[in-house]
């Protein structure tokens, strides 16, 4: 059996979150090839792997989103002109104007025509689409502002509709978006099965970024939350099961119009055992440790969590705040978390950089995490295999990890409104003063691990999906660990 994995913007670029669900799901099924469909920003990041890749991932094929286009021959020709039939005129319009959309006319043209996707969108047929578009719509705003922005919107998707997966029994994409189109396509393709295992649900986060950012305004924003809910419904349309960590996330794919048959709740799942024999604190440290393991990023609100921690410590000086995990990705914004730090003047701050979690995790006092958006945290789960209370916002599944959906256990720790620097201010002096609350909400997370987000249960559930995977292909489940050479190259 062959799986492809199909994933956006994480694994193996990006450490925690999503890339280590993926690396740990790989390493859970050492009878299976697994390859890889890695979809990126641009050819800067090539190659640069943050994973030791596992020996069954045999094979790692780049999508980059924003690119020069080539032709096959090799040469680049802006000014040949592409010429659509009718099939595929109706199905590119149908594409842009948001009506029913013949997705497997749209995957055979990107896929057969010797085309850049810069022709196209280029020329007269998209064109005369846009026009048709703006009359229907737009007409307040101005034409080529509007065909500009139109034409950016779907030069990432022309790029993904263009690149050509390597023939797989199962795709496996890890978010809808330009991953279920890629998985959807490949379904087309080859026939095979298509599985999305969403962790966030990508058309809401992807609509909650586009209305904070700065570098769409106004109508534009609407152009683009309308084109991830078109990537999103194509996906929904063509999986043969779209997967959820919790109900309120299933329920939210069923609103956004995946038929509810196909959905399923699969949570998370971690090596509790990997946390029994973690350093520990130094009884003579007299410091009330809080953690923060994350990506220094806007998603994180780092900057809330720093202004929360400072008034926290005007009240108890005691209090350490330790923010590990790496910034690189976005330099920016984590400088400007730097120079908040400066300017408060807030002493007793530590930003690490990458760590391994169980050389710290073990020696904080309680686990902190402000998002303004998440899925069902692996930071939780590993600090409740450690024994530690959590703090976080109430995003996601964390209101549920913390106090419980399914069990009567207790609360594990305390969950509050995002950005709400008072509360969550108030909620780290509450723990830093009470460490037999501490020992409580740390036991009862551990409980609460153990007796449902093992890894030993998700591999479980997902053995019996990729079961019925292979099943319904007639593709034979393989018994045996698999080995071969890999052929790891970056690249369409």
């Amino acid at each position: 059996m062959k799986v492809c994995i199909v994933a956006e913007g994480c694994y193996p670029y990006v450490v925690g979150g999503v890339s280590s669900w993926v690396h740990s799901l790989i390493q859970q099924f050492p009878n299976i090839e697994f390859t890889l469909a890695a979809i990126v920003a641009d050819r800067s990041i090539r190659g640069k792997f943050a994973y030791t890749l596992p020996d069954n991932l045999t094979e790692v094929r780049e999508i980059y989103l924003n690119d020069s286009q080539w032709l096959k021959e090799g040469r680049r020709n802006r000014k040949a002109k592409v010429t659509l039939s009718p099939d595929e005129y109706e199905a590119l319009r149908g594409l842009v104007l948001g009506e029913k959309v013949d997705w497997d006319v749209v995957f055979h043209m990107f896929q057969n025509k010797n085309m850049s996707v810069d022709q196209l969108l280029m020329g007269k047929d998209f064109l005369n689409i846009a026009e048709e578009v703006y009359k229907l719509k737009y007409t307040n705003i101005v034409f080529s502002d509007f065909l500009w922005t139109l034409r950016s919107i779907y030069l990432p998707l022309g790029f993904a509709l263009q690149f050509r997966p390597a023939e797989a029994d199962l795709y496996h994409c890890v978010a809808t978006g330009y991953s279920g189109i890629i998985g959807s396509m490949a379904k087309v393709l080859y026939g095979s099965r298509l599985l999305i295992s969403e962790h966030g649900i990508y058309t809401r986060e992807r609509e909650e970024e586009i209305i904070k950012a700065r570098w769409v305004q106004g109508v534009y924003k609407d152009f683009w939350i309308e084109q991830f809910r078109k990537l999103s419904l194509c996906a929904y349309s063509h999986a043969d099961m779209v997967t959820s960590l919790f109900d309120n996330a299933r329920s939210l794919q069923i609103e956004l119009g995946c038929p509810e048959e196909k959905t399923a709740v699969t949570p998370n799942g971690i090596a509790v055992e990997n946390y029994e024999n973690i350093s520990r604190k130094d009884p003579d440290d007299l410091m009330i440790n809080v953690g923060a393991i994350l990506r220094v990023a806007p998603i994180k609100d780092v900057k809330t969590m720093i202004s929360a921690f400072y008034y926290a410590k005007k009240r108890d000086s005691r209090l350490k705040l330790w923010i590990m995990g790496p910034w690189e990705e976005d330099e920016e914004y984590a400088q400007e978390c730097f120079d908040l730090v400066e300017n408060l003047q807030v002493k007793d701050i530590v930003f690490t950089g990458r760590i391994n979690t169980r050389d710290y995790i073990g020696k904080m006092d309680m686990l902190i995490l402000t998002s303004i958006s998440e899925g069902q945290p692996l930071t939780i789960l590993e600090g409740f295999a450690a024994g530690k209370p959590m703090i976080a916002t109430n995003v996601g599944n964390c209101a549920g990890l913390i106090y419980g959906e399914s069990d009567d256990l207790g609360e594990a720790g305390i969950v509050l409104p995002v950005m709400n620097i008072g509360k969550i201010s108030d909620a780290i002096v509450e723990l830093a003063g009470d460490e037999e609350k501490r020992r409580r909400m740390g036991e009862i997370g551990y409980r609460r691990v153990c007796s449902k987000y093992r890894i030993e249960y998700m591999r479980q559930t997902y053995e019996e999906i990729y079961r019925k995977m292979a099943a319904d292909g007639s593709v034979p489940w393989p018994n045996e660990v698999f080995t071969i050479e890999k052929d790891i190259e970056g690249g369409m």
